[in-house]
């Protein structure tokens, strides 16, 4: 049983009721870092990587809490976002970095998420998550691959990225921008890139990771109030750090968007090209693109589908594998079949079982051979709502595809350029050059512009191009 004590905040000075002592911060904190490596890959750029971990030293070293042992690691997700583990654990995703413009403003997030560290924003709030939720911590987030349904009620990697209160936002802003000052980065850069990020929409990357503002809210009002603190800071000084081009150079080529050696997703399809697999998943589900298993979710009911490759003992025949598989998991067969899905032999069948936190559900199961590979897709429901629900399962698991040697070797990854605009260059004009890969308004955001402003002729801009 926990047992409540005061404690001195050291980045505030206030005292505080916490439920955890520094030690059990720093276990939690190792706990949930084994969670995000297993689930969330470090991005694959060592030169990168140093980068960002000398910057997040140099403003931990300056922070209430330097002996912490801090890591900074950028994951390869697409998402913008970043967030921080108790105990000294700080993550940026890949996707934040193109939309940072300078090197203050990375160290304006690298200051804001120590700020939650350092101020116990992160264990007071882990500290309000139910055991069971802190449960998912220590036991894993994610369903092992022989029990594909079991945790689809469950938070997922949602529960790394915190929503915290507007107050400590507030707080881990100012913490921010004194970290940022003492080491000589321009304090601007905090509120320049919450500007930024105020732009972005309340959205999910394709990987169910929450972008920015569904985690940070208000960075708009925030602006207003960091920039008293940023004024307090910055004096008469002129010399302060942005290395702009510096930190252009570093993103030119680097990855936006869906990793292809990953699966990517593109509108509602699902495309892994190694493994030669196409999926067409309902109109408007967010779709989670996982290491285990990709899940996708109606947004407005408890109705899922889960694709996963299932471990195919040698010798055995796909319609052992899809019995060995139900069973084991306990569910009961309302109807099966072989069947064949645009070529591909199949065992297609209506199941019943349970899933926690959903309960008694109903299953479309579709068990595929593609080469050598055994994959399960899965619609689930309710029971009471399966019937309403598989008007979307059914038709979904008819699109399951192999990818011709064309197609796969097709899709590569978009990638980050620079350009340097012209006179008349619109953004518009600058996103038809490239086949509209993103949106002339992601290009405005990207190189921290309103959507309505054009860019100046002469300026040094991010580009997303096409990959090669």
């Amino acid at each position: 049983m926990a047992v409540a004590s005061c404690a001195t905040n050291p980045a505030t000075g206030k005292k505080e009721i916490t439920l955890m002592t520094e030690q059990q911060e720093l276990e939690l904190g190792r706990q949930a870092a084994a969670e995000v490596e297993r689930q969330m890959p470090a991005y694959q750029d060592d030169r990168l990587q140093r980068y960002v971990s000398d910057i997040g030293m140099r403003l931990a070293r300056a922070s209430e809490r330097p002996r912490l042992p801090w890591q900074f690691t950028i994951v390869d997700a697409s998402a913008v976002n970043a967030f921080a583990l108790p105990g000294g654990y700080v993550y940026i995703t890949r996707g934040i970095l193109p939309y940072l413009n300078d090197e203050s403003e990375l160290a304006g997030v690298l200051g804001h998420e120590i700020g939650h560290v350092t101020a116990r924003h992160s264990v007071r709030q882990y500290t309000k998550q139910s055991a069971a939720e802190l449960g998912l911590l220590t036991l894993g987030i994610f369903v092992p691959s022989a029990y594909p349904f079991t945790g689809l009620g469950s938070s997922a990697l949602g529960v790394f990225f915190l929503k915290y209160s507007r107050d400590d936002e507030v707080e881990a802003d100012r913490l921010g921008v004194g970290y940022a000052a003492e080491q000589g980065w321009d304090p601007h850069g905090v509120a320049n890139m919450l500007t930024t990020l105020s732009r972005l929409d309340e959205a999910t990357d394709r990987r169910g990771i929450p972008n920015w503002l569904s985690t940070h809210p208000q960075p708009e009002a925030r602006v207003e109030r960091v920039s008293a603190t940023v004024k307090s800071q910055t004096g008469t000084r002129q010399d302060w750090t942005t290395n702009r081009d510096d930190y252009l150079q570093r993103l030119d080529g680097m990855i936006f968007g869906d990793d292809p050696d990953d699966g990517i997703v593109r509108d509602n399809v699902f495309l892994h090209p190694s493994m030669r697999l196409s999926v067409e998943f309902p109109l408007d589900w967010p779709i989670n693109n996982g290491k285990e298993q990709v899940v996708a979710k109606n947004p407005s009911a408890d109705e899922y589908m889960v694709l996963q490759m299932i471990e195919r003992v040698q010798g055995r025949s796909l319609d052992e594998v899809a019995d060995s598989q139900m069973s084991k998991m306990g569910w009961k067969p309302r109807s099966r079949g072989a069947t064949k899905v645009n070529g591909l032999d199949a065992v297609l069948g209506v199941y019943e079982g349970s899933v926690s936190k959903l309960g008694s559900v109903t299953a479309r199961v579709l068990h595929v051979a593609i080469g050598r590979r055994v994959f399960l897709l899965a619609g689930i429901a309710k029971r009471d709502r399966f019937a309403e629900a598989d008007r979307q399962f059914a038709p979904a698991l008819q699109t399951v595809r192999e990818l011709s040697a064309r197609e796969a070797s097709g899709l590569r990854p978009n990638v980050v350029g620079l350009y340097t605009t012209v006179a008349g260059d619109s953004w518009q004009s600058i996103a038809s050059k490239q086949s509209q890969i993103v949106r002339a308004s992601t290009l405005a955001i990207i190189n921290g512009h309103a959507v309505t402003d054009q860019p100046a002729a002469g300026e040094h801009i991010k580009i997303v191009v096409g990959g090669q």
